[in-house]
């Protein structure tokens, strides 16, 4: 089964993280996700291979970009959770995933940017994602 029917779910969860902070920062472009997913990888990557790193905080809205996606990449590992707007927890539950399956999600997304960067330009990705995430 291909990664994006598997883990539909976990896809769309990371990228509205991204949605968030796109909708602040109009600016903001496919590179700079590429970037803060490619920061993502290797921290997970890491805990994978079982030497974790610290992750860098990185400035302005790429640090927002990272914050975002890693915020959405910990619910979905079972290590973080959601709150609503008056600061509760929202309970619902989800099967956790392992590290490895996070990076396949990231590599995934990264994929992603790569091909709708080519066919539009330097948003060309987050103008596509922008329609399908709320």
């Amino acid at each position: 089964m291909k990664i994006e029917e598997q883990f539909e779910d976990v896809l769309q969860n990371i990228e509205s993280g991204i949605v968030q902070v796109y909708q602040q920062h109009p600016a903001l472009s496919d590179w700079d996700v590429e970037l803060a997913l490619e920061a993502l990888i290797q921290l997970f990557n890491a805990e994978v291979r079982g030497k974790p790193i610290e992750l860098h905080q990185l400035p302005g809205v790429l640090g927002e970009v990272v914050r975002a996606a890693k915020a959405m990449c910990e619910l979905r590992l079972g290590r973080g959770q959601l709150l609503d707007e008056h600061y509760q927890p929202i309970e619902f539950q989800l099967t956790p995933l392992t590290p490895a399956e996070i990076v396949a999600c990231l590599k995934r997304l990264r994929k992603s940017i790569q091909f709708w960067g080519k066919a539009g330009g330097r948003q060309g990705y987050l103008n596509y994602i922008v329609n399908f995430v709320q």
